[in-house]
């Protein structure tokens, strides 16, 4: 359903966004924006991330494609899902979105947790995409995990609540420009920030990921599909988006030298040549 002006205003997370907001049968709101012209390319965002964060990816890619994002269940302005949902469910919300909206198949980009609901939704719904795009992700358990101190600061969504917190937490839990470049740092947090994620959304979606694997059906994945991966990545080491370019028949695999787990977000301009060429093949 489309929303009312006022609300649309208050809603856009990127100038001249077009937002809409979805009922879904696991949620009954789902916030939905759209920007751009050309091929379709959808954007799923990571763990308790908000729409508002991609901005400058758009800012990169908005003249070359149509953009289709939204808030996952729980995160940014989209409503918590009625009940827990597994990743199985997520990417089946995921092919609801497509359906409202009126979307048979689009290019797929799904970046950190947004991989891995991609990586699902690649299984289950291979008709609906066109080309995949993996972006500092996981095939799940088995792992290379990351640091202790990573995986226990990943487990609070204290960095999207208090500046303070995450002026702290994020150098260290997103390494690349973000760690080096304090301008950076302070530019992601004012987006991180105006959204942030409930408490109960965040742990949903730790408890959608938990024990999740796509170990036993990558090889049947029957998409071209473009790894992109940061070699400082402290969340997801590096090994992982190997494993999963090799395991992919039509996998590929570019690495981003000196960048960490945010690439897209605070040095988007490093991947989008190498991202456009493929989306265009």
């Amino acid at each position: 359903m489309k929303v009312r002006t006022d609300e649309r205003k208050r809603s856009e997370p990127w100038p001249g966004a077009t937002v809409e907001f979805v009922a879904t049968s696991a949620a009954p709101s789902i916030r939905v924006a759209r920007i751009g012209a050309g091929e379709p390319l959808l954007l799923i965002n990571g763990l308790g991330a908000n729409l508002e964060m991609w901005q400058p990816l758009v800012r990169e890619l908005a003249g070359r494609h149509e953009l289709i994002a939204f808030d996952l269940p729980g995160t940014g302005r989209s409503d918590r899902p009625r009940w827990p949902l597994r990743m199985p469910q997520l990417a089946r919300l995921v092919a609801e979105l497509l359906d409202e909206l009126g979307y048979e198949q689009l290019d797929v980009l799904g970046y950190s947790l947004g991989g891995i609901v991609a990586q699902e939704l690649a299984r289950r719904e291979p008709g609906r995409i066109d080309r995949l795009v993996l972006c500092a992700t996981t095939p799940g358990l088995p792992s290379v995990p990351p640091d202790p101190i990573v995986t226990t600061l990943m487990l609070t969504p204290a960095r999207y609540w208090n500046r303070q917190l995450a002026e702290l937490i994020l150098p260290i839990i997103a390494g690349g420009r973000t760690a080096r470049d304090p301008r950076v740092l302070r530019a992601g947090l004012e987006k991180r920030l105006v959204q942030p994620p409930t408490a109960l959304g965040y742990l949903y979606q730790l408890y959608a990921l938990s024990g999740w694997s796509s170990h036993p059906w990558l090889h049947r994945i029957p998409h071209e599909s473009l790894v992109l991966h940061g070699d400082r990545d402290p969340v997801v080491p590096l090994v992982n988006g190997r494993y999963l370019a090799e395991a992919i028949p039509g996998g590929r695999l570019h690495v981003i030298s000196g960048a960490g787990h945010l690439f897209l977000l605070d040095d988007p301009g490093s991947v989008v040549p190498v991202l456009t060429s493929f989306l265009a093949a």
